[in-house]
């Protein structure tokens, strides 16, 4: 039976409690559970509602905050104009899909370096990747602008796929009562 998630309880004072070790904890011990890849649920102790996504959210602006961004000012503009949008949904599963490729792909250069140089420290394997990307960099970069040109492609020839999708079924059903229409309204008809 798959454990059940570690419950962090939000009280109207801001302080944060973890249930599973009895102690209040910060922001900071939150992003430490994630690094560790813990399961953990953060819920509002007044109201019971599910506020995880809240408390990781404040820890990515503090995140953005305190070092060198992740996100440029055009990404995150970019990213807003999507809320509300009709492809705001598919821009979430595509980024969550990107990011697990990006991460499957680091896993397995890590994994091929411990089999190269065996077991080392982590701080050895960052030295390692941080001198791949000094090197691969480039190549890295190509390879990530040929793989978002292709799935920009893929992106427009969907919504031409759907106006034409969309066109079709429209133009099937009879519309009355617009400019261009030779069939006369209901109501027209009477007079």
């Amino acid at each position: 039976m798959p454990e059940q998630p570690r419950l962090i309880k939000k009280y109207p004072n801001r302080r944060l409690y973890d249930t599973k070790t009895s102690a209040y904890i910060t922001l900071s011990d939150v992003k430490d559970l994630v690094l560790a890849r813990e399961n953990f649920n953060v819920l509002d102790a007044k109201t019971s509602e599910d506020i995880t996504r809240s408390i990781l959210l404040q820890i990515i602006l503090e995140e953005e905050a305190a070092g060198i961004p992740l996100f440029t000012t055009d990404l995150l503009a970019q990213m807003i104009r999507f809320y509300g949008h009709a492809m705001q949904g598919m821009l979430g599963k595509y980024l969550e899909t990107n990011i697990k490729s990006f991460v499957e792909f680091q896993k397995k250069l890590q994994d091929q370096s411990q089999q190269l140089y065996g077991e080392s420290s982590s701080q050895m394997q960052n030295d390692m990747w941080s001198q791949f990307m000094n090197f691969q960099g480039p190549a890295m970069q190509t390879m990530m602008a040929t793989y978002m040109e292709q799935s920009k492609k893929m992106l427009h020839q969907m919504q031409d796929q759907l106006k034409s999708q969309t066109r079709t079924l429209f133009t099937s059903i009879p519309l009355t009562g617009f400019p261009g229409d030779s069939a006369k309204h209901p109501k027209d008809a009477e007079t």
